[in-house]
């Protein structure tokens, strides 16, 4: 009887403390970014400008002004509420795992990033990590890099923008244009217009992106400056602006 009672006071308690886990406990931190030689962690922020690499076992602050720049040996990092810190007689670094905008550029990164130095009341702000996708297409603009595994290096005339609710862009050759929606990760675009210029050579790839755009194009980030779109058995890889 009294092997029963322990046993059930024992799973009350274990589902007790599950309980309390799932919905009070904060989840684990990411792992931190690591100084070995394979691995690289950059940071930096604006007014004033500065930057951070971690790597190879050393940390490397700079800035545009001479002199400023500063190399230590990387410690091993400190875990601090969601994210990482790294303390040197120098500085320290303090890493927080957050989508950050370093108010300069339309990009968001994945860590918001603080270096301190001792002794005085200097703190610098900006952003670090992974640089990630954009929440929707608009105001984005991209290079096409590749159609159907084809690579493209004319970054010129091979653009798609996202602005004011219409896409516009080029393929080579002609410059075209059309309203556009986005549900989620799929884009619809059309009725599309273009001008008629004869681009010999090029008008391949003009046809083969306009026939892309005509149906739904299934929207996908391989990483924050790398979008691929899929439709009407077409794939396009492009680069971000």
């Amino acid at each position: 009887m009294h092997g029963r009672m322990r046993t059930a006071l024992l799973l009350a308690s274990a589902a007790a403390l599950s309980a309390c886990t799932a919905m009070g406990a904060p989840a684990p931190s990411p792992a931190p970014p690591q100084s070995g030689a394979s691995e690289r962690y950059r940071a930096h922020g604006t007014e004033p400008f500065w930057d951070i690499t971690i790597a190879g076992g050393r940390i490397v602050y700079n800035t545009p002004e001479p002199g400023e720049r500063i190399e230590v040996a990387a410690p091993s990092p400190r875990t601090s509420f969601n994210g990482h810190r790294y303390v040197t007689a120098r500085f320290t670094v303090d890493i927080t795992h957050g989508r950050c905008n370093d108010g300069m550029a339309d990009r968001f990164y994945a860590d918001r990033v603080q270096v301190i130095f001792p002794g005085s009341d200097r703190a610098l702000e900006g952003c670090g990590g992974a640089t990630l996708p954009p929440e929707t297409l608009a105001d984005t603009g991209w290079h096409i890099r590749a159609i159907d595994r084809e690579a493209i290096a004319d970054s010129d005339t091979y653009a798609l923008d996202f602005a004011g609710g219409r896409v516009s862009g080029r393929a080579g050759c002609n410059r075209f244009s059309g309203t556009y929606t986005q549900t989620g990760m799929t884009l619809t675009a059309g009725p599309i217009m273009s001008t008629r210029m004869a681009c010999p050579g090029r008008m391949a790839h003009e046809r083969t992106v306009m026939n892309l755009l005509r149906g739904p194009v299934a929207i996908s980030f391989p990483d924050g400056d790398t979008m691929l779109l899929a439709g009407n058995g077409v794939t396009a890889r492009l680069a971000r602006q």
